[in-house]
């Protein structure tokens, strides 16, 4: 019991530790720039202590479920020998994770309505044009995901993927629609998210640890980078089917 109190005080104390850096920042400008009293100071360290218990639960999950749950099913697929399946777990893995990220539906949301604001799309168009986008990002992730455990299956180099991958997308932007630019690129960022990005790198370091050959650190890593490559070259495509070609 002891040691678990002990256990659950570091992992609280790392993650108050974590938070250290934005609080001195804040301090620093609030105190010394800004030269004036916090405004609800009381409310601020409230919402301070709420972050940390937030962040030391969200990494405890991640330690004792997450993680075990991503690597264990790779490594049940692996045994299996069930490549179509792992792959397909990929994409759905990938798909679900980001289609429920919250970040998502606000970007896609004001993308929409700067779309109809700049008559791209008509306003009774707006619902269904926040769909497919966040669909397209979602897609987008899954594809990722499936390729990335493809990757390791074929023991194929992750170079190869991201540089013919951004390759494509510069060639793409040259013809996609200034309006939908920022937002690609934004989406690559969006998409790797709090839990995405743990679920899919378990499983690519389980699948890797689970392969005959394969090296965990060499081939088990790289599924979060095709992850923020894809949706820049998806939503690309997307904007030229929506708004037309024309830099």
């Amino acid at each position: 019991m002891q040691q678990m109190i002990r256990h659950l005080g570091k992992k609280f104390w790392t993650s108050f530790m974590d938070v250290v850096p934005i609080l001195v920042v804040i301090v620093f400008f609030q105190v010394l720039v800004i030269q004036k009293p916090f405004p609800n100071l009381a409310e601020s360290l409230f919402g301070l202590l709420l972050v940390i218990s937030g962040l030391f639960v969200f990494m405890l999950g991640l330690e004792t479920a997450l993680f075990p749950i991503g690597e264990k099913m790779a490594g049940q697929f692996a045994q299996k020998g069930s490549g179509a399946w792992v792959i397909f777990f990929g994409f759905a893995l990938g798909f679900s994770t980001t289609i429920a990220e919250p970040a998502l539906t606000v970007i896609a949301k004001k993308a929409g309505e700067l779309a109809v604001q700049g008559h791209a799309i008509q306003a009774d168009s707006l619902e269904r044009f926040v769909f497919w986008l966040r669909i397209t990002i979602a897609g987008s992730v899954g594809m990722a995901g499936a390729m990335g455990v493809f990757r390791i299956i074929k023991g194929w180099s992750l170079v190869h993927f991201i540089v013919a991958g951004y390759a494509l997308i510069v060639v793409v932007t040259t013809a996609a629609p200034r309006e939908i630019i920022g937002i690609a690129y934004d989406a690559g960022g969006i998409t790797t998210s709090t839990i995405t990005v743990p679920l899919i790198t378990a499983l690519g370091v389980g699948l890797a640890s689970s392969i005959r050959g394969r090296n965990p650190v060499i081939d088990g890593f790289g599924i979060i980078a095709l992850a923020s490559l894809t949706p820049i070259l998806f939503v690309l495509i997307f904007g030229i089917v929506v708004y037309g070609v024309g830099a």
